[in-house]
């Protein structure tokens, strides 16, 4: 799967392994083009490869959700494992947008 695939007004973004700032910036940017051309409506960032994640994976979650629920549409997290969950709701995220976790966790890799 590309990092980025649209499928019925849904922009599917597949998250890197360690979400930082550089990381976050260039999906960020990349999101927004597509969100704009392809008249996304929904977003749903993909965690199945995702380790890591700091404030900056945060900001671009945030601000793809104030994008597209101007539009009527809303955002989803999914294959969300125990460390990026927690992230998700310190910052009130999980009352924002929907979140699928992962169902099987190794919680020993923590």
């Amino acid at each position: 799967m590309e990092q980025f695939q649209v499928k019925q007004r849904t922009l599917i973004v597949r998250m890197p392994k360690e979400l930082d700032h550089h990381m976050a910036e260039q999906i960020r940017r990349r999101a927004d083009r597509m969100i704009a051309a392809e008249n996304v409506s929904r977003v749903e960032f993909d965690f199945r490869d995702t380790d890591f994640m700091d404030s900056s994976g945060i900001g671009v979650i945030m601000g793809r959700y104030q994008n597209v629920r101007l539009l009527g549409g809303g955002v989803a997290a999914t294959h969300v494992n125990d460390r990026i969950y927690r992230v998700l709701h310190l910052a009130g995220l999980t009352r924002l947008i929907e979140v699928k976790r992962e169902k099987m966790w190794n919680r020993d890799n923590e």
